[in-house]
């Protein structure tokens, strides 16, 4: 059984009209119930208004991955709940990503880059896969077409990744690396970029097949005690 906390601020999707029609319980609900179908995942989630944002070191240990969506909170969230969440991934913990989750604290220290990047509102996005044996992509078609899309386009400035497995194009002709992987420390972190908050791109079946993939992909094969991480 793999163990897996979905963290959202649950803020867009509670307070903006369009998102919260999209997402009334909220995009950790939504994506909850899309994994919570897999026999084979135990799932929780925890939103930024909790205590420590619902990611105490108790949790973070209880957590095989952790699936991370970010976006208008990110300079409030707490630099000591990033540095535990840092020290947890570099410990085996596994980290999915998505959409503007790359300019998190998290993954500007894990990525150790700007994460910078192009973006524009209201574009229709291919999703190619251009790696079809990696795990992550089985089961997933050539492309999936996603008919209004947030445009995220190169520069991206990430470091290299270990294998670019989706890449995007948007109508407004940008290209993305759209779903990369990285290893930090015993850690392995999947980016994925589809979903604004005010388009049902996670009702999708095949993002939906793709993220369920990445949980399966990032599960630990070797988890050490954060502390003994820590005390290196």
């Amino acid at each position: 059984m793999i163990r897996v906390t979905i963290w959202n601020e649950f803020k867009h999707d509670r307070e903006y009209e369009g998102a919260h029609a999209i997402y009334p319980d909220g995009i950790h609900t939504c994506l909850a119930r899309a994994l919570g179908v897999d026999a084979d995942l135990s799932v929780r989630t925890a939103t930024f208004g909790e205590s420590e944002h619902g990611l105490t070191q108790s949790v973070l240990d209880d957590t095989d991955v952790l699936v991370f969506w970010s976006h208008a909170l990110q300079n409030e969230f707490s630099d000591g709940v990033v540095a535990r969440v840092q020290q947890t991934v570099l410990s085996g913990m596994g980290l999915v990503a998505l959409h503007s989750a790359h300019f998190s604290k998290v993954m500007k220290l894990l990525m150790g880059t700007s994460m910078t990047l192009k973006w524009k509102h209201g574009e229709h996005e291919r999703l190619w896969c251009i790696n079809p044996t990696h795990p992550i992509a089985q089961g997933v078609p050539e492309c999936v077409e996603l008919p209004e899309e947030e445009m995220y386009g190169e520069y991206f400035d990430m470091p290299k990744p270990d294998d670019v497995v989706f890449a995007g194009w948007f109508s407004g002709s940008q290209v993305f690396r759209s779903g990369c992987t990285f290893t930090r420390g015993l850690g392995r972190i999947f980016y994925f970029q589809p979903r604004h908050e005010e388009y049902p791109v996670y009702h999708n079946p095949q993002i939906q097949r793709i993220i369920v993939n990445a949980v399966h992909w990032c599960a630990p094969m070797l988890r050490r005690r954060t502390l003994e991480c820590e005390a290196l």
